[in-house]
Parts: C-alpha cells; sequence; structure tokens
C-alpha cells in the first residue's frame, strides 16, 4: 500500500510538471505568433502603399506628362509674366490717376457750393431797405451780423417751403354776392377723373377725355341753384385751357381753384372748404379720393373713380341727385351726404332709392285708379 501511494503521487507530480511546460510552450508560440502576423500585417500595408503610390504616380504620369521645357518655352513664358505684370502696373497707375480725378470733382464741387451757399446767404439774409436805401431793422437786428444773415437765410426759406405745403392765400373764394344773386348751395368739383380722364401716348401726347354726360350736368346743376366751383389738385397750367374748351363763355362754372389752393401733408393734396368764405353746411364736395376731403370728411359725396369707361351715367344720376337736395331745401346738407357715406357707390344707392320711389308711386296711383268712381263721389256726403 505504501508503495502504491508513494507511486500516485509521484505520477500526479509529473504530470503537473508536463502541463505547466506545455501551457508555457502554447503561450509562447501564440506571443510569437502574434507579433509575426503583426509584423506581416504591417509589412503587407506598407506593400501596398508603395504599390499605390508608383500606379498614382503612373497615372499621373499618363495624364500630365512632364517634360523639360525648352529655352524658347522659358521666354515665352518670362514674356506673359512680364507682359502681366505690366497691365496689373497700368491699371493700378489708371485707378490713381481716377481717384486723383475723383478727388478733385469733389473739392470742386465743394468749392462751389460754398461759393453759392454763402451768396445765397448774403443776398437772402441781407436786411430790407427802405426807399432811401436804409436798412430797415427787423427782430434779428440786435444779433451779432452773421448771425443776423443766416436767421434771415432761414427764415425765407420756411418761407417757400410753406409756400410749397399750404395755400397761396387764406380766402380762397371772393365774399358771396347778395341774396337774389348769390346761390344757396355751393358745388365743389373734383377736375380729374370725375368730370375728365387724361390719357397719355407718343403720337398725341396728353389729352383729357370728357365722360359721358358731361356737358348736360354742368348745365342741370349751374340752373339749379347751385354755385359751381372746380378744386382741383392739378397744375393749372395743364388744366385751365382744358376748363376754357369745357366751358368757353364761363356761364358754368364759377369759380376755378388749382394745386396752390390745397394743403400739401404726407404726399396728399388736401382741399380745406374752410378758405371757400362759405356756409359749410351748404357745401358739397365731390371726389374720388377721400384724402383729399379729410379736414372736413361729412362734405364729401365720395365717388368711384372713372376710368374712362364709355357706358358711364354717374354724372346723370348726380345730377339727379343734386338736383333732389336743391329742390328739397336740405337745410344742412351734411346729413344727407352722412346717410350716403355708409355706401360704397352712393350713386348706386340713390339709384335703388329712386327706383323704390318710383314704384310706390305708381303702386299710389294704381290704388287710386282701383277705387270706384261712385265710393269716390259719396264720399264727402256720408262721411261723419
Amino acid at each position: 500500500m505504501a508503495l502504491r501511494k508513494v507511486f500516485f503521487l509521484t505520477q500526479a507530480a509529473c504530470c503537473k510538471t508536463v502541463k505547466f511546460q506545455t501551457s508555457n510552450l502554447l503561450r509562447q508560440n501564440a506571443w510569437l505568433l502574434s507579433a509575426n502576423s503583426t509584423r506581416y500585417f504591417s509589412d503587407n500595408i506598407d506593400k501596398k502603399k508603395d504599390v499605390k503610390e508608383t500606379e498614382k504616380v503612373d497615372i499621373l504620369g499618363r495624364f500630365f506628362p512632364q517634360s523639360p521645357m525648352s529655352a524658347t518655352d522659358e521666354q515665352e513664358v518670362k514674356k506673359e509674366q512680364e507682359k502681366f505684370e505690366q497691365e496689373q502696373k497700368e491699371k493700378s497707375q489708371e485707378n490713381e490717376k481716377s481717384w486723383r480725378r475723383m478727388k478733385i470733382g469733389f473739392a470742386v464741387f465743394g468749392g462751389a457750393m460754398t461759393v453759392m451757399g454763402g451768396c445765397m446767404v448774403i443776398e437772402m439774409g441781407a436786411p430790407r431797405r427802405d426807399d432811401d436805401g436804409k436798412p430797415i431793422e427787423d427782430e434779428f437786428s440786435p444779433l451779432p451780423l452773421p448771425l443776423q444773415y443766416l436767421r434771415r437765410t432761414w427764415k425765407e426759406l420756411t418761407f417757400y417751403e410753406k409756400m410749397i405745403k399750404e395755400p397761396s392765400r387764406e380766402k380762397l373764394l371772393p365774399d358771396p354776392l347778395p341774396a337774389p344773386y348769390q346761390p344757396t348751395y355751393t358745388l365743389v368739383l373734383e377736375f380729374t377723373d370725375v368730370l375728365v380722364h387724361p390719357d397719355w401716348s407718343y403720337q398725341t401726347g396728353w389729352r383729357f377725355k370728357k365722360r359721358p354726360g358731361v356737358d348736360q350736368f354742368l348745365q342741370t346743376v349751374a340752373n339749379s341753384d347751385y354755385e359751381v366751383v372746380i378744386f382741383t389738385s392739378e397744375n393749372v397750367f395743364m388744366i385751365w385751357p382744358v376748363l376754357d374748351k369745357l366751358d368757353p363763355e364761363n356761364k358754368m362754372i364759377s369759380y376755378r381753384l388749382f394745386r396752390d389752393s390745397t394743403h400739401f401733408i404726407d404726399g396728399v393734396h388736401v382741399k380745406n372748404l374752410e378758405g371757400l368764405n362759405r356756409d359749410l353746411s351748404k357745401v358739397i364736395v365731390v371726389d374720388w379720393n377721400k384724402m383729399a376731403t379729410k379736414f372736413q370728411p361729412e362734405n364729401a359725396l365720395i365717388l368711384n373713380k372713372w376710368k374712362g369707361a364709355d357706358d358711364d351715367t354717374a354724372l346723370l344720376d348726380l345730377a339727379n341727385l343734386l338736383q333732389t337736395i336743391a329742390m328739397s331745401n336740405v337745410a344742412d346738407v351734411r346729413e344727407v351726404l352722412r346717410y350716403y357715406s355708409q355706401f360704397e357707390d352712393p350713386i348706386a344707392a340713390f339709384r335703388d332709392n329712386q327706383r323704390r320711389l318710383m314704384e310706390q308711386m305708381a303702386e299710389r296711383e294704381r290704388d287710386r285708379s282701383d277705387t270706384p268712381l261712385t265710393g269716390s263721389w259719396l264720399r264727402p256726403f256720408t262721411r261723419r
């Protein structure tokens, strides 16, 4: 038994040493294999890179062959380079000359404006003189001399600006005539796109197309207790000859007012009816632009802008409306205008009201005609 145990122990120890040695050998072999494999992989990568680089060099060489330049080619390249440098130099010199000329031009312009400004200050800032040539004292006389001239010049400039933005006079119309001769109502009409439509072409220039019924309209309102005033934002030199052809005998249009009688506010010529020197309860202004009557919108009858249509009948209906107001002796026309201002097309609204009135009148006449004759004859005797 003892010998068997000793033999078993020696056999186990030998097996363990053999296993340990085999495991160490396997580890060494694995490490050697990994090292060799990495070295082999890196060598393969380097070889592939070299192959690719040689391929690239070969491909570039095929498409772009590099041959040594000859002497003539070098001379041509050198000439082209010198030519390019010369052109750049000439361009820079030309830019310098143009900039120098520009600076001289700015200096001359600034000097001219300075001289003109000085002359304007001397001319406009000088004090007024009487008949004997002596200067007239004003509110700027106590100030130093340069400040006097500057303040007077500024006052003159603002005066001209005021002339452009404000009417040329406070009273646009003269005082009313005595009672038998002065019409009761005043009708203020815009000329452009209400009575006529302007048209321009290369062949004829400016022409004005008369609105259908404009002659009959003017005759009707002039004979219906209306004082007709043309109040337009157009220039007097362009509109005056057209008005002469429209009313050659001055029998229908009483007065003519133009752009110089308006207020220029925010790019719009506004008509101020207070300058007409008339009772505003009897003034009617007909226009297509609401902004032109924003001072007194309650006196305005805003129509649709006429663009030259030949089948337009708005002026004839407008004449009926104005004639109805005059025949009704309306005390304050603003009440009637306030009613029609709620409609987008007041002429169409008046036309509908007139049609309804005619239908009502026809129905009343029909009812009267349907009543028997004996009943109408006996009614006064049988009435209690």
